[in-house]
């Protein structure tokens, strides 16, 4: 109550006095000066009196200036959730598997079988328990308990790496897109750390791989009318109720690339941060594709003929993917590129549109701009395809490979695994600069460019502790 009471009324209260102190020095002038007649007044006003005049007005402006500018929001840090090592699904077991599942469909078993030898996923990446069972056994129980397994796990180490109370916590966000249990997934959070019960709860379900950029997006949004607050964002899938059972290859595929995983990310808006926090807000940039029918059905919960419910991924994902990032470079460019390379990006754009001369589009060089790429790790394919697109290197998209070998395709939290690998290898300096690059479907593509304040020493703890030492592999 007294901070909000603080919240409303400081900022009112120093305009309102320096209001105030300039009528009332105005008030002095005229009293003394020796004419009476209001249009020789300035004329007569010292020079001290000026000058204190002028500096009651700018004093006023840059405290107009000063309460107008956008907050800094900061990465105070994340954490990303590690599966017990009794889950994991290797090869053999996938295999295993999809050959006693899909025993009476053997043109569909060779495509599992093709399919996880091309997905890029390692030996370790985990499935939930039920999944586990020959035939699955998913249903509501054993989804909320991969829920708290997940959420719960996360939010324990992020609170034990900041030593922030939950009591503490002023904005709440969970992205969850498949499943949507009532009570929601951010309520039962709320009950599980006992936060209080004024904090502003969100829920966000439906919105696909790029979900957790949308809830930064809107933390930065609450951030700049909620001051001295701290925000948890919650990314996870969960996995357990929404495994397919049926024998339509395009629906298969998600089976074999989405795997357990989730992340929780501190931020916060207060200036006393800026030293602590590990990464300061740039850019936001959202890209929406959706009245394109042919984008906004390319990635689509539905049933097959049997009645099967899965997700259905269109052979024009990938072209549709590279269209959308397309246009979200074309938003996000001017505010990271530096100039020779958005001049140079004009003059080519001029000479195919105006001058018609046969020429290459011009493709900026990003890496003059960032120094870490956090691609999205939805598949083999989307790294490829991105990585083409931008002409980044094998460097540039290792952390995303890696992600996706490691830990799979774990949705929306998978760019905070990348961002965990490249922390976790010592590569992030005091300066760098981030870009977070996330699809999903709708369709839509986000991204969010980060700069670290700080020097981030490789740590012993995360999810990747026990083996980051191993990677990069082959």
């Amino acid at each position: 109550m007294i901070k909000s009471a603080k919240q409303f009324y400081v900022p009112k209260l120093v305009i309102i006095t320096l209001i105030m102190a300039m009528f009332i020095q105005t008030a002095i002038f005229k009293q003394y000066a020796p004419y009476d007649d209001d249009d020789h007044f300035l004329n007569h006003l010292s020079l001290i009196q000026i000058f204190t005049l002028i500096t009651l007005l700018t004093i006023t402006l840059l405290t107009l200036h000063i309460l107008r500018k956008p907050r800094t929001i900061y990465l105070v840090d994340f954490a990303c959730f590690k599966p017990p090592s009794g889950l994991r699904v290797p090869y053999a077991k996938a295999l295993e598997h999809a050959h006693v599942i899909l025993a009476s469909q053997p043109k569909s078993v060779a495509f599992v079988d093709k399919m996880i030898e091309r997905s890029g996923l390692g030996e370790e990446t985990c499935l939930p328990d039920p999944l586990h069972y020959i035939p699955p056994n998913p249903c509501m129980l054993e989804a909320r308990d991969e829920s708290e397994s997940v959420i719960f796990s996360a939010m324990d180490s992020l609170f034990q790496q900041t030593g922030v109370n939950p009591k503490d916590i002023d904005i709440l966000i969970v992205n969850c897109s498949l499943f949507a249990p009532n009570p929601s997934l951010s309520a039962m959070v709320v009950n599980k750390f006992k936060m209080r019960s004024n904090i502003k709860s969100y829920n966000l379900s439906g919105m696909g791989c790029s979900a957790g950029l949308i809830s930064i997006d809107l933390v930065k949004h609450l951030l700049q009318v909620h001051p001295e607050s701290y925000a948890v964002v919650i990314s996870t899938e969960i996995i357990t109720p929404n495994s397919y059972r049926g024998k339509e290859r395009s629906m298969l595929l998600p089976n074999i690339l989405f795997r357990m995983g989730g992340a929780a990310i501190l931020l916060t808006n207060k200036r006393s941060q800026h030293k602590h926090a590990k990464y300061s807000l740039l850019h936001v940039v959202r890209t929406h594709k959706g009245p394109e029918d042919k984008s906004y059905r390319c990635v689509s919960q539905e049933e097959d003929k049997e009645g099967n419910v899965g997700i259905a991924l269109n052979l024009d994902l990938m072209a549709i993917a590279a269209n959308s990032l397309k246009s979200n470079i074309t938003t996000i460019a001017p505010l990271v590129l530096p100039v020779t390379e958005q001049l140079m990006f004009v003059v080519n754009l001029l000479g195919r549109k105006v001058f018609k001369f046969d020429l290459k589009p011009y493709i900026p060089n990003f890496k003059k701009a960032f120094n870490h790429f956090c691609i999205h790790a939805g598949g083999r394919a989307v790294i490829d395809e991105i990585q083409k697109h931008l002409k980044l290197s094998s460097e540039d998209v290792e952390a995303s490979r890696m992600t996706l070998h490691r830990f799979g395709n774990t949705s929306s939290s998978s760019l905070w695994y990348e961002l965990g690998y490249v922390e976790a290898k010592g590569r992030m300096k005091k300066g760098d600069k981030v870009w977070q690059i996330g699809f999903g479907s709708g369709f839509k593509c986000n991204s969010a460019v980060w700069e670290c304040n700080r020097e981030i020493e490789a740590t012993k703890n995360g999810a990747w502790a026990d083996c980051i030492h191993r990677y990069p592999i082959n």
